[in-house]
């Protein structure tokens, strides 16, 4: 099971704004054929540019703003041969989460799309939560692990994987509570793993400083055996794709 977690960047700017992008983007993912991934930043266009390159895959996800189209998706894709779709949903990173809304500190609505899949060939199923964590507020980013955290035990029997852009180091207070809650992390406990950080905002000056920094995941939990895990640093013809490296796990449901 290889599983990918993708920021791919709701805008940018010169070369680097989406519409230019997004033949880099499609790219990476059909180079790596995750069976699985989640994506950050996908705004209604970038929903339809990735189905329509690559309709071998459907998704689970909606608009944060309004539940619907509007605002950013954070979506869980598959591929639609492999696996079924068994059970799905939506939950806002708020005080309200089955309601569009901004929670506690966020400086943005935050929400979490999921998918349990149920593989063909084997029966097997497991439970993909995808996201993209507040990037300002500390509370917000503490109570929405909280929630996504939670939310996977509606599945304790089975895997569960988190994947997404949590806007935090590791070993900070978010981090350490998605770890608590038993979820661990995929660099940590693959047999090959990887060191490299994974937003690098095109190698440019980020709030004075060459930004270099790990703070997207995958995340797994009821799940004994990671073979890899890997920070994805491809350029297409010379270009980043995002400003974030992609990430890619692979292991056994």
């Amino acid at each position: 099971m290889k599983v990918m977690s993708f920021n791919i960047l709701c805008g940018g700017d010169k070369e680097n704004w989406w519409t230019k992008r997004t033949g880099r983007v499609v790219e990476i993912i059909k180079r790596y054929a995750p069976d699985t991934f989640g994506l950050q930043e996908a705004h209604y266009r970038w929903m339809n540019v990735i189905c329509k390159a690559l309709p071998e895959y459907d998704y689970v996800g909606v608009g944060r703003d309004n539940g619907k189209r509007l605002g950013e998706f954070s979506p869980v894709f598959y591929l639609k041969d492999k696996f079924e779709v068994v059970d799905k949903g939506n939950f806002w990173l708020s005080e309200t989460p089955e309601v569009p809304g901004k929670g506690w500190d966020a400086a943005c609505i935050r929400i979490c799309s999921y998918a349990v899949l149920k593989e063909k060939a084997t029966g097997k199923t497991f439970a993909h939560f995808n996201t993209h964590l507040d990037h300002v507020g500390p509370t917000a980013q503490i109570e929405g692990a909280k929630i996504i955290a939670d939310r996977g035990l509606k599945y304790p029997n089975i895997p569960n994987v988190m994947t997404g852009d949590f806007n935090v180091v590791p070993g900070s207070e978010p981090y350490n509570t998605v770890v608590a809650s038993g979820f661990k992390d995929t660099r940590n406990i693959a047999k090959s793993s990887d060191e490299s950080h994974t937003f690098h905002n095109f190698d440019r000056l980020y709030h004075g400083e060459l930004s270099r920094s790990i703070i997207d995941y995958v995340f797994v939990r009821n799940v004994d055996k990671v073979k890899s895990f890997k920070v994805i640093t491809d350029k297409i013809d010379g270009l980043f794709p995002s400003d974030h490296y992609p990430v890619i796990a692979d292991f056994d449901i």
